[in-house]
């Protein structure tokens, strides 16, 4: 018996002009093709003389099974889909059965995945050019996936500012998803943002509506959609949704020179190596700015900041804020030290904007296991030194003395600062933070790195 294949077929949005080469040669191939009807009506007329399996819209894994035992009798089969098969399509499940049935990849029979143009391609082409800038797809259907794990998606991409796919993002059963993911993205998006929604994209029945986030959720949504939203810097324009690449922020009217303090071929002022000397500048030219104002306006973890402000020199300074860094394994010290530095105040921040101060004396310390407490008669404030993956000694000028607790994401777990008494701070206080400053706080330096000279070619 001749040894089995199985060709894994993602054939494109349904047109035969945007079909590959490949997917074509591999459905002649195929001597069984295995399908949902749909797809199978879409390539009917490359069908002629074979094997057809037809499956319905939930029997994803008898597809797959179907497949595997169709290539145990020695057939090639064809197990297609509309799109990249391995773009929410059969592709992994398919991997999933063969290898829960023991099969390796040097079995006898062999695998191949031939990809296509995914629906988010098609549809992106139908529309302009919405996707030159990073993006990401997410499925609204919680047949298969927890709703709270694609609230989470949603909400990471909306705060990262990704041009967002959304696949399935309706039926005739799930009819709210849509609403909720556009309540998620309008907490970091503007009810402006281009949206566009285009059904069947290259197929008979094509249609598509241009629209914004905030009336997305009333436009004529369903399976077939695949709705396409914008980031920051989406814009419409001769009815053409386009998404910037980013030459705008390195050259004047984009062909002309390059903007000051840009360089070509080379990372932009705000790029890896160069954006905490923006940081800098902000603090310098916003003097009554504090740390937390900078992180918020650069919408950056506080340790970010903290770092930017630490590795100041002479020539590029940070205003009237110095800071150095404090490894986790000097918290204990910090806190001990801290008993010299007179009444203090504890405060806690909340994502939501609560804030919680507590004016404690060295004696309100103890430690109890993991936890430290920080409590007088008025207030309690445990904290789970767990969470501390480092910690941040920060003066402003003669406004702030402090420590600040950070966990490893860089945000902040809480913070102790000196306390001033008739608009002063006490000298022997003061005296001895700057001696613990010295003593336990590490000095940073930037770290210069060399670029290469030449410009990749997307730049």
């Amino acid at each position: 018996m001749k040894a089995g294949k199985i060709l894994l077929v993602g054939f494109g949005p349904g047109a035969q002009a945007h079909m590959t080469y490949r997917a074509r040669e591999a459905i002649a191939e195929a001597e069984v093709v295995i399908g949902y009807s749909t797809y199978i009506k879409l390539v009917q007329e490359l069908l002629a003389g074979k094997e057809i399996i037809r499956k319905g819209m939930t029997e994803e894994i008898d597809r797959c099974v179907e497949a595997y035992e169709q290539a145990l009798l020695g057939k090639t089969v064809a197990l297609i889909s509309s799109g990249d098969i391995g773009v929410y399509g059969m592709a992994g499940p398919t991997y999933e059965v063969l290898l829960q049935a023991g099969w390796t990849p040097d079995s006898d029979i062999t695998v191949e995945v031939i990809p296509g143009a995914t629906a988010l391609n098609a549809c992106a082409a139908l529309v302009g050019a919405p996707l030159t800038h990073d993006f990401c797809s997410i499925s609204l259907s919680d047949l298969l996936t927890p709703w709270p794990t694609i609230a989470k998606r949603l909400q990471a991409a909306a705060r990262g500012d990704f041009v967002v796919a959304l696949y399935n993002p309706k039926s005739g059963r799930r009819t709210g998803q849509i609403i909720e993911a556009q309540r998620i993205l309008l907490l970091h998006r503007s009810p402006g943002t281009p949206v566009a929604i285009v059904k069947s994209g290259y197929r008979r029945r094509q249609d598509i509506q241009m629209t914004s986030l905030a009336q997305m959720a009333d436009c004529d949504i369903g399976m077939l959609c695949t709705v396409l939203i914008g980031n920051s810097s989406t814009f419409v324009r001769e009815g053409l949704m386009i998404t910037p690449r980013g030459y705008a922020n390195k050259y004047d009217s984009l062909t002309g020179e390059t903007k000051h303090g840009e360089q070509a071929g080379r990372s932009l002022s705000m790029g890896l190596t160069g954006w905490h000397a923006c940081v800098r500048q902000y603090v310098r030219e916003t003097p009554a700015s504090s740390a937390r104002a900078a992180a918020a306006y650069f919408d950056a973890p506080l340790a970010e900041i903290l770092a930017a402000i630490a590795t100041a020199s002479p020539a590029d300074e940070a205003g009237d804020l110095a800071a150095r860094w404090l490894a986790v394994d000097q918290v204990d010290a910090v806190l001990n030290a801290a008993r010299d530095w007179g009444r203090l105040r504890a405060v806690v921040r909340s994502e939501t904007g609560a804030v919680a101060e507590l004016l404690l004396e060295a004696q309100d310390f103890s430690q109890r296991g993991d936890w430290l407490n920080l409590t007088n008669e008025h207030c309690h404030l445990h904290v789970d030194k767990n969470k501390i993956a480092s910690g941040w000694f920060l003066s402003q000028g003669d406004r702030q003395h402090g420590v600040y607790f950070v966990d490893g994401h860089g945000a902040l777990v809480f913070s102790l600062l000196l306390v001033k008494s008739a608009e002063k701070f006490d000298d022997a206080a003061l005296h001895a933070f700057h001696i613990a400053c010295d003593q336990l706080g590490q000095v940073m330096t930037a770290i210069e790195t060399v670029e290469t000279e030449e410009a990749t070619s997307d730049e």
